[in-house]
């Protein structure tokens, strides 16, 4: 297999381009044909050329098939977003009256997607622990059960998925398992090669890594039996095809491009040729971020240990982490550069003690090269009830500390200053 940092940098292609190195900027929303038997031709299969930049671009494809090559899959589809890309990963499989299941400890944002959107639009989600052994999980399947969902390192919470375990119970059942690899980056983690089926990311995360563009991306790994009777939006005819059947035409890659010829040619949620430029800059690096971001979050994981204001600190890595076990076999690498951390204090403590801190950013962001600090329960999850934020991983003086690369020294200093705020509390 080719390694990581090469594929980062030769995995993309153009259309009309030698070089795969080079991604330029095809910044057009139309392609011209030569007569109306071509326009009618692509309009029957939108694979034969590209149509119209609402959901194909040349540019934003090139960062396409990098990505999908990072993952080991068959192809990806490029969204405006992390939870588009959630979305049309259920919505593809997924109609009024079905159901799928989805691990609890996931990002507040798609908790709300799941339990309120989609229950608006018919779908239900059925939420698991986690760590439930396989016997409790298969409790949660319904014959409409179409999906299983999960994160492979939580978002803040910072549980390690036993994605072997899930992909099991979900095949068992012939359904797929769908993985958020965000935090990992396939750098850390590739979802296919433990079982999964569907990776999808915020590209606005580590991808990315410099916060100048927001999106998303599913990537399929092209090893799912659609055919197995579960999933007749693939296998039968779909009208507004003229009749064509995904897994008839299109054999392995039928997910991605029944969500990239149905669902992108509705919904329009693609990104600009522009911002796939920049994304492919934050690929070039991110095998090398990667490495410095898992270097610097265990030096600080390691100092807030010693910290007597810290009531528990949460990173996979170390070595008293419930979930290292897990880590040294899906992170061997690294647990990416984001901590949670409890305060003694609660709420206020946490929130003066982020206040304190110059270095580090307060932002609803996370996975920058920069250092930033958020206070989950008042901010990105608050419209989490009490009840979804124990479920959820969440302590009222929880903090989550996003590792940049900056000098390891100048971190731990502004973390010093934060804590001798607090001091006189």
């Amino acid at each position: 297999m080719m390694e990581l940092e090469t594929k980062c940098l030769h995995a993309g292609y153009t259309p009309g381009n030698s070089d795969p190195r080079v991604v330029p900027i095809v910044q057009s929303t139309t392609y011209v044909f030569d007569s109306t038997q071509e326009v009618a031709a692509v309009f029957d299969d939108p694979t034969k050329a590209l149509i119209y930049s609402r959901f194909a671009n040349p540019t934003v494809m090139a960062v396409e098939n990098k990505i999908a090559a990072l993952e080991g899959g068959v192809g990806a589809m490029a969204t405006t977003s992390g939870q588009a890309a959630s979305l049309l990963s259920i919505l593809n499989i997924c109609s009024a009256g079905d159901s799928f299941i989805s691990a609890s400890t996931i990002y507040g944002g798609t908790i709300n997607l799941f339990a309120v959107t989609l229950k608006r639009l018919g779908i239900e989600c059925i939420f698991v622990d986690a760590d439930a052994p396989e016997e409790e999980l298969q409790k949660a399947f319904k014959p409409n059960t179409k999906a299983v969902f999960g994160e492979t390192i939580a978002n803040p919470a910072l549980t390690v998925l036993d994605i072997e375990k899930f992909a099991r119970v979900a095949h068992k059942n012939g359904v797929p398992l769908i993985i958020d690899n965000t935090f990992a980056t396939p750098v850390l983690c590739r979802p296919f090669e433990w079982g999964a089926d569907i990776v999808i990311h915020s590209t606005t995360k580590y991808m990315d890594g410099h916060a100048v563009q927001v999106g998303g991306v599913i990537v399929d790994s092209g090893n799912f039996d659609w055919t197995n009777g579960k999933f007749p939006e693939l296998t039968e005819p779909d009208e507004s095809y003229h009749g064509l059947s995904y897994t008839k035409s299109y054999g392995k890659q039928a997910y991605i491009l029944k969500a990239r010829m149905q669902l992108m040619r509705d919904f329009g949620c693609y990104p600009a040729a522009h911002s796939a430029f920049l994304l492919n800059l934050g690929l070039e690096t991110l095998a090398v971020r990667m490495k410095q971001y898992c270097e610097n979050a265990l030096a600080v994981a390691k100092y807030l240990e010693s910290c007597e204001q810290v009531e528990s600190v949460n990173y996979p890595s170390l070595p008293d982490s419930p979930y290292h076990q897990l880590a040294e076999k899906y992170l061997p690498q690294g647990a990416s550069g984001v901590i949670s951390f409890v305060i003694k204090g609660g709420k206020e403590t946490a929130m003066q003690f982020m206040n304190a801190l110059q270095l580090a950013s307060n932002e609803v962001h996370v996975a920058d090269i920069r250092t930033c600090v958020l206070h989950p329960a008042s901010e990105t999850h608050r419209q989490l009830t009490d009840e979804q934020l124990v479920a959820a991983g969440i302590d009222a003086g929880m903090i989550r500390l996003s590792v940049g690369l900056e000098n390891i020294n100048d971190i731990l200093a502004d973390l010093k200053k934060g804590f001798a705020s607090i001091e006189r509390l």
